[in-house]
């Protein structure tokens, strides 16, 4: 991964926290920040994944005191006071927050159970909500800071296998805009990322309709960015301050462009998609 000098300097010493730092997206985050010079806060609640993160970074050359592991399950809104005070206490300020965990869930809607619903909105959008609430205030006195959510192409486009999924993702895209309307006048910037399709176990941990896990052996994922790829992107773009970050292959990006310009093609298409994902072998 090359990381640009200015986007170095944007992020020396400063405090960014970023949830899901243990594999994927997030992880890779992890490793950037760090690279950058920025004190970087990992929570996960995968503990063992975060400290194997954590000293991954320390061996490419991190500074040690400047990485804090910090487990945090985003659906146990009361622990979030007491975590966010361990930042505080280790770092004094939060910088830049990226509200980077996520779950994913992939069947039928008849097949998929109201807790499996429940669940996919609790980690994907009332975790960042809950999250970002506790850490405004600190924003608000320091006088600056930015909020990141990170939604999906789902969040833009409804696509089959992912009722669960994508009005969660919808709902990050609405919830983060909003909330950028009223943080302006605070000094507080908020940026959404709106990756594609990224080669991350993210498929494996994706739930099925009774909420199991769809596991290794069939959640490959193919195709799109490598995680470095889409990194790049983003923490290039989280320097220049950009408000929407979409991170996607071309063909992705044109099927955005048409959502916007010919939404009734894509409906179309995407009927096309489900008739052969759902229908073909029955």
């Amino acid at each position: 991964m090359e990381i640009q000098s200015n986007t170095s300097e944007a992020f020396a010493d400063k405090v960014v926290w970023i949830t899901g730092a243990s594999s994927g997206i997030g992880e890779g985050m992890v490793k950037a920040f760090a690279a950058c010079g920025a004190k970087v806060v990992c929570s996960s609640r995968n503990l063992d994944e975060l400290n194997r993160v954590k000293d991954e970074c320390v061996a490419a050359g991190a500074e040690d005191g400047n990485l804090m592991v910090l487990p945090l399950d985003v659906v146990d809104f009361d622990a979030m006071p007491q975590t966010l005070q361990a930042v505080l206490d280790k770092f004094s300020r939060v910088d830049v927050l990226i509200n980077n965990a996520g779950l994913g869930a992939r069947d039928n809607v008849l097949n998929i159970s109201m807790d499996v619903y429940r669940r996919i909105m609790d980690v994907n959008l009332f975790g960042p909500i809950a999250l970002s609430k506790q850490v405004l205030p600190v924003m608000m006195e320091q006088g600056a800071g930015r909020i990141v959510g990170v939604s999906s192409m789902a969040g833009k486009i409804g696509v089959p296998l992912r009722t669960a999924y994508c009005p969660a993702k919808h709902a990050v895209c609405g919830f983060f805009d909003a909330l950028r309307s009223e943080m302006a006048h605070f000094g507080i910037k908020v940026t959404t990322i709106v990756p594609g399709v990224v080669r991350t176990n993210a498929v494996a941990n994706a739930l099925t309709g009774n909420g199991v896990p769809i596991g290794a052996e069939n959640g490959v994922m193919e195709g799109g960015l490598s995680v470095d790829e889409a990194v790049e992107v983003i923490i290039d773009q989280l320097a220049e301050g950009t408000d929407e970050i979409t991170v996607a292959t071309e063909g992705e990006t044109q099927m955005m462009k048409m959502k916007r310009e010919d939404p009734v093609a894509v409906f179309r298409m995407l009927e096309v998609m489900a008739e052969q994902e759902l229908y073909a072998n029955k």
